[in-house]
C-alpha cells in the first residue's frame, strides 16, 4: 500500500505562467504570494542584531518580554481584556497551523475532524491530512463568511476544531466572530480564529478579535509577517483559553518549537510601535485601489476587500486558471488561480497588493492604450 504523497505546493504551480510574464520587458510583475516587499522599522532590524540572546536557548512560550509586548498591542490596538488570556509564542503561524491537528488529536482521540472555511489558506485543510485527519470545508456565504448552518451535525460531533480568518485570505471577507464563538460553544468545538490581517481592516471601526467574545474554547492566531513586514523573521504567537494554551505550549516544548531569541527581541521592538503600521495601512490602501483600477478591465465588479491584502477578481469565463494566463499574457503578471484556495473558489484569482508601487506602475503603463 503506497504512502502519503504529498501533492505540489500550490504556488510552485504557477512557473510556465511566470516564464510567460518574464518575457515582457522588465519582467514579471508577481502578485501572486503575499510576500511583503516594504522594509520592517529600523528598530526591529537593530534590536534583531543587538540582542545578545543567540547562544542560549529562547523560552518555548516566548520570553516574558515578548509576551508582555504581546498582549500590550492587544490591549492597545483593539481593546481586548486580556485578564483572562493565556499566551504563549509560535514560529511564524503557519507552522501552528499546520501542526495544530495532529496535538489535538493527541488529547480527544475520539475526534477526527478539522473543520475551515470553504475558500481559505491551503494550510488548514494540508494541517488536517498532515494529521491523518478529515479536512472538511464549511461552506461560506455571498460576503465570503462562513456559514456554520451548512456543518453535518456529524461533522461537528466529531470536530477537533473550526478555524475562522478574519480578515479572510483570499477573499477579504469580515467575520460574524460573536455567532462563530457561540457555535463553537455549543457544539464543544475550540474555535482558532486566525487574526494575522486585523491591522489591515478596512473601513471603520478597530479589527475584531474572537476574543472580544470571550476567551472559552477561543484562540486567536496572530503574526507580525504582514503587520509587520517580519516574514522572514517567524514570530506570531496564539492566545485564549487557559486551559488551550496550557496543553499546547507544553506538548509544543516537547516538540522544540521556539521562536530564536534574536526574532523575539525583534518582535517586542514591532509589537511595541504603531506609527509604522498605521504608515503601511496608507501603502496598502493606495495599491489595492490603484490594482483594482487595472483589474476591472477583467471584472467590471471586483471590489475592494473588507480587509486584507488581497483583490478577488472573478474570472469572465469562471475559470481562475484561465484569467491567471491572461493576465500573464496581457499584462506580464502574475496572479494565484482561486482554485488553490478551495474547489469553491476555482472561478476567481486572488491579486496580492503586496508589489512595490515601481512595479505596479510598470503594470499601469503596459496596460495604457
Amino acid at each position: 500500500m503506497a504512502g502519503f504523497v504529498p501533492p505540489p505546493y500550490p504556488y510552485d504551480r504557477l512557473d510556465d505562467l511566470r516564464a510567460v510574464a518574464d518575457g515582457f520587458d522588465g519582467g514579471c510583475v508577481d502578485l501572486s504570494v503575499g510576500a511583503p516587499s516594504d522594509s520592517p522599522p529600523s528598530a526591529v532590524v537593530e534590536a534583531l542584531s543587538a540582542s545578545g540572546a543567540e547562544r542560549g536557548y529562547p523560552a518555548s512560550l516566548g520570553s516574558g518580554a515578548y509576551r508582555e509586548a504581546a498582549m500590550g498591542w492587544l490591549a492597545r490596538r483593539f481593546d481586548i481584556d486580556t485578564s483572562e488570556v493565556a499566551i504563549a509564542g509560535c514560529v511564524g503561524t503557519k507552522e501552528f497551523v499546520a501542526s495544530l491537528p495532529h496535538y489535538l488529536k493527541l488529547r480527544d482521540p475520539s475526534r477526527d475532524t478539522v473543520l475551515y472555511p470553504a475558500i481559505s489558506y491551503p494550510s488548514y485543510a494540508m494541517g488536517a491530512v498532515l494529521a491523518g485527519c478529515r479536512a472538511i470545508p464549511v461552506p461560506v456565504d455571498a460576503q465570503w463568511r462562513l456559514d456554520l448552518d451548512g456543518v453535518d451535525s456529524s461533522d461537528a460531533a466529531r470536530a477537533l476544531c473550526l478555524w475562522v480568518n478574519t480578515p479572510g485570505n483570499p477573499a477579504g471577507g469580515l467575520e460574524a466572530l460573536a455567532a462563530v464563538a457561540q457555535w463553537g460553544r455549543d457544539h464543544r468545538v475550540p474555535v482558532f480564529s486566525d487574526e494575522c490581517y486585523i491591522e489591515y481592516t478596512w473601513g471603520a471601526g478597530r479589527g475584531a478579535s474572537i476574543l472580544h467574545h470571550g476567551v472559552r474554547g477561543a484562540m486567536a492566531v496572530h503574526s507580525l509577517s504582514k503587520r509587520s513586514n517580519m516574514a522572514g523573521i517567524r514570530a506570531g504567537f496564539y492566545a485564549g483559553d487557559p486551559e488551550l494554551a496550557g496543553y499546547l505550549s507544553e506538548v509544543r516544548k516537547h516538540a522544540g518549537m521556539m521562536i530564536p531569541g534574536p526574532a523575539q527581541a525583534a518582535a517586542v521592538a514591532a509589537f511595541n510601535d504603531d506609527a509604522h503600521v498605521d504608515a503601511q495601512r496608507v501603502v496598502y490602501t493606495s495599491r489595492l485601489n490603484r490594482l483594482r483600477a487595472l483589474f476591472s478591465a477583467y471584472d467590471p465588479e471586483v471590489a475592494l476587500p473588507g480587509g486584507g491584502l488581497y483583490l478577488w477578481v472573478a474570472s469572465p469565463d469562471g475559470n481562475g486558471w484561465t484569467l491567471a494566463r491572461r493576465v500573464a499574457e496581457e499584462l506580464g503578471a502574475l496572479v494565484s488561480p482561486g482554485e488553490f484556495y478551495g474547489p469553491a473558489g476555482a472561478g476567481h484569482v486572488r491579486v496580492a497588493a503586496v508589489a512595490p508601487d515601481a512595479r505596479l506602475d510598470l503594470l499601469e503603463q503596459r496596460m495604457a492604450p
